[in-house]
């Protein structure tokens, strides 16, 4: 690193900044425990016709597998901080927002599931926008 990236780079965070990275973080770590969640349920660690996937019925296959790929790597983004963190977190958020409230009768009800996905997009929403308006403030 050269010292004119060195002096570029800034000396502390705002309140906001910080907020958003703890956000990020915890959902980091949410998501890394929903992924782990769904390889132990694609790997049979539990009896029931659900709980492997060659015994799951097709719509369960179907989102499980790519829900245990994408929930650890959503997790490496947000805690990376990296910009497509969030966006891959969206992705999973909506599939089981999809799963868990359009589609009850087939992977269940799981109400508070849905209602932690969306309070977190509203926080992380509220965040960026406040943090874009005191950016903007400061520029003029």
């Amino acid at each position: 690193m050269t010292n004119d990236a060195v002096t570029q780079m800034p000396m502390h965070q705002s309140p906001l900044e910080y907020a958003l990275e703890m956000l990020q973080r915890a959902v980091a770590l949410f998501c890394l425990v929903q992924g782990i969640g769904y390889w132990v349920r694609l790997l049979g660690f539990f009896e029931g016709p659900e709980w492997r996937f060659d015994l799951m019925p097709f719509y369960w296959q179907a989102t499980a597998a790519p829900l245990a790929v994408l929930f650890p790597f959503a997790a490496v983004g947000l805690w990376m901080l990296a910009s497509w963190g969030p966006v891959v977190w969206f992705l999973c958020a909506a599939a089981e927002i999809v799963m868990y409230g359009i589609f009850p009768e087939l992977f269940g009800t799981w109400l508070w599931l849905i209602a932690l996905h969306g309070a977190v997009a509203a926080i992380y929403t509220g965040l960026r926008v406040l943090l874009h308006l005191a950016r903007r403030r400061a520029e003029h």
